[in-house]
Parts: C-alpha cells; sequence; structure tokens
C-alpha cells in the first residue's frame, strides 16, 4: 500500500468551492495508485464561525479565564466539524467509504501540556484496519489524546504535526501540506513582491526559515519528517504548480543549477513583535556564575531569550515584546541594571550554502547599511545569519537581503 498524508489548511475547507477543490487534489492521488490519508485543519480564520480563535473568543465572552484542559476540549471541536464536512462533500461526490477519525482514534498520544502538546507516540493499527479495508480516513488534525484520555491540542499549526506525525507511523512515501500560496517561498511575497517559490529546499534550511519567523510550515513538522527521511511538498489547493520539496541536503543538490544556480541563501525570513534587553551587572556579582544569574530566572519565569550575544561588560537578548516589561522587572529583582529597546524585530538570511564561505556577513552590513538601515545586534549559526533591526527598518531590510542576494525570480 502506498500512502500519502494529505493536509488541507483552513483556508483549503472554508468553503464549499474550497472542499470540492480538496476532493479533487485527493481523487488525484487515487489515480495514481496512491492511498490517501486525509488531515484537515479548522475551517476558515479569526472570526468566521468556526474558526480556532472564534471559539477562543466564544469561551472568553463568558468567563475570560477558561481552563486549559477545557480549552483544549472546545477548541478540538473545529477540526472535527471540518472532518465531517469534508467527508459529507466526499459522500456527495460519489466517494461513499469514508472515516473520520479524531486525534486520539487516530492514534495520537501526547504529553498533558495543553495548548501546546507534544506527540509521545503514534498508535495507527486502528487507521490502518480502516485503511486495508478501503476506507478513505479523514483525520482531525491539530489534537491528540493523553494515556488517560484527556483530549489534547498540539499548538498554532499543528495540523502540520499531526500530518507528519501520522506520515511517519504509516511510513508513507510523502506528506503534502496544501495550504493558499504556492510553496516556500525566497520572502514574504506581501513584503518581495518578486519573491518566488522554492523548488526543492533542505529539511534544516526550511525548519530554520520557520524558526525565524516564516509560517508556511510548522516546524515540528519539518522535525518528524527530517528524522524519518520523510519527504514534505508544499502545495498550493487551487493551483497545479508543483509546490515546493523539503528533503535533504544531498537529496536537494541532485536537482543542481536548476536550484541554486550559485545562490548560497535560500531564503530571507523576518521575525518581528521582539525587545532587546542589553543586562549590565552590578559591581559585586558574581562573575563565574553570571550567565547563569541572568538566564535562570527568565527560565524559571518561562520566558524565552533569543538572539544572545554575551560580553565581558553586558550581555544582550530579545524577548517577545510582551514579554518584555516582565524580564526588566525580573532581572531588576536580582540586582541588574537593564536597557530595554521595544519595537524590534529579527531579520534572518537562511541558507545551507552559507557554511565556510567567506564575505557573506560583509554583504549583509553592505546591504543593510546601502538601504539605511541600523544594525542593532547579530547573531549566526552554520545556516542563518540574523540581524536585530528597528521595527520601522524591518522591510526596507528584508528587501535589501533579498536583492542582494539574487532571490528573486530568474536570478536564483
Amino acid at each position: 500500500m502506498r500512502i500519502v498524508v494529505q493536509k488541507f489548511g483552513g483556508t483549503s475547507v472554508a468553503t464549499s468551492e474550497a472542499r470540492d477543490a480538496v476532493v479533487q487534489r485527493v481523487l488525484e492521488a487515487r489515480a495514481a495508485g496512491l492511498t490517501p490519508v486525509v488531515v484537515v485543519s479548522a475551517m476558515g480564520r479569526a472570526g468566521q464561525p468556526y474558526a480556532t480563535d472564534t471559539l477562543i473568543d466564544l469561551a472568553r465572552s463568558v468567563y475570560h479565564d477558561t481552563a486549559p484542559r477545557e480549552l483544549d476540549l472546545l477548541i478540538s471541536c473545529g477540526e472535527i466539524i471540518s472532518a465531517v464536512l469534508v467527508a459529507n462533500t466526499f459522500k456527495k461526490s460519489g466517494v461513499d467509504k469514508t472515516i473520520v477519525l479524531t486525534g486520539g482514534q487516530a492514534g495520537i498520544i501526547t504529553d498533558r501540556q495543553f495548548g501546546q502538546a507534544r506527540v509521545l507516540r503514534v498508535e495507527p493499527e486502528h487507521l490502518n484496519r480502516h485503511l486495508e479495508r478501503g476506507d478513505l480516513v479523514i483525520v482531525a488534525g491539530f489534537q491528540g489524546i493523553t494515556h488517560d484520555g484527556d483530549i489534547t491540542t498540539l499548538g498554532r499549526g499543528g495540523s502540520d504535526t499531526t500530518a507528519a506525525a501520522l506520515g511517519v507511523a504509516l511510513r508513507a512515501e510523502a506528506v503534502e501540506i496544501f495550504t493558499d500560496v504556492d510553496g516556500v517561498m525566497t520572502a514574504d511575497p506581501r513584503i518581495v513582491p518578486e519573491a518566488r517559490t522554492l523548488r526543492v529546499a533542505s529539511y534544516e534550511e526550511v525548519l530554520q526559515m520557520a524558526n525565524e519567523g516564516a509560517r508556511v510550515v510548522h516546524p515540528r513538522a519539518v522535525e518528524l519528517a527530517q528524522r524519518a527521511s520523510l519527504p514534505l511538498k508544499v502545495r498550493h489547493t487551487f493551483s497545479d504548480n508543483p509546490g515546493t520539496l523539503i528533503t535533504h541536503t544531498y537529496e536537494a543538490d541532485v536537482s543542481g543549477p536548476q536550484w541554486r544556480n550559485g545562490n548560497i541563501v535560500t531564503g530571507v525570513a523576518l521575525k518581528p513583535g521582539v525587545t532587546q534587553l542589553a543586562v549590565f551587572p552590578n559591581d559585586s556579582a558574581d562573575r563565574p556564575g553570571l550567565d547563569l544569574q541572568i538566564f535562570r530566572p527568565l527560565a524559571d519565569a518561562g520566558i524565552s531569550v533569543d538572539l544572545i550575544n554575551v560580553f565581558p561588560d553586558r550581555k544582550a537578548f530579545v524577548v517577545l515584546d510582551n514579554e518584555g516589561l516582565r524580564a526588566k522587572s525580573i532581572l531588576e529583582q536580582h540586582g541588574f541594571r537593564v536597557e530595554m529597546k521595544p519595537g524590534c524585530a529579527k531579520v534572518s538570511i537562511v541558507g545551507s550554502g552559507i557554511r565556510d564561505v567567506p564575505g557573506v556577513m560583509v554583504k549583509v552590513v553592505e546591504a543593510l547599511g546601502d538601504a539605511g538601515v541600523e544594525i542593532l545586534q547579530t547573531a549566526d549559526s552554520h545556516v542563518t545569519i540574523s540581524c536585530l533591526v528597528r521595527r520601522e527598518e524591518m522591510e526596507k531590510a528584508v528587501r535589501a537581503l533579498h536583492a542582494k542576494f539574487n532571490l528573486a525570480a530568474g536570478k536564483a
């Protein structure tokens, strides 16, 4: 049995016309000799009747602080509603043997971290029995179940994780993520109109782009697929564009010049809404244990830090804007002087070709300098170079870097 997991996002199931397109994509897979397993998100976006944010607002309209367990129970309904309507659309189209499964019924077992649950394992025996009977299985994404039967949700974009986890457990040939864009792009096309769709990219690159702000595929889904060498494809539900294949670097390199054309950078990612904190120790601080004194209280408070630079006289890093004041207060309570710069953005170039290539940072500095963008802080890894800039200059920074590394259509 050649299984393919096909995941359809909220805009792909929001209307009857969109659901008709879902049917066509699934029937195309069947015609190609594949056995599809369909995963669906909740219908539409905030404000539409069954969207996740709409359900959250409904709960808050009665009481402002719904318990996490009960909130997960509520918002899991969005995907279940979507799955039943998609099943009915198949039946209307003549596909009678359909079965809808919740995440738990599909065998997705998670921990008890409500709202951000982690998949512990997948027990696909029940799902497999339906496939062996010839049923078209439609799974409600974004959710799982604990050992003791509580429904959990997997966090924003969790239906991608559902699809990847099922793909690994079922030994699928591929996972296809259908959405309302043509694939993974070199930059946000709302900022860079000439951004192009990548035909192929490595797991590592897409994972970094997702972590640095790109929102096409959830990072957990990429991680799961990478560990199992499971190909991911990102495609447009309403277009025949082949989309983006996400695979290993050494496999992506087989595509050769058509993929890279010698370009060392794959894309530019943007993460707005961060605050820079510069932390200065007092004269009596315990220097050998200084880093622990700074970062331990923040970790204990559940505050994530990013873009960390360590200097003898200070430590600089960023937190989310909504955590800035709390982080500053915590550090001041521990005797540190803190300077805060809110309203910043992190702009990153991503590419496996960056490794061991001299002069990349020079081009970054030149591009931002020529655009009049001040660099407030930098950090790098094997596949990224990130710069902190002022929020009002972030779009100018993205366009400048995209142009500097020749990422526009027809140039890379």
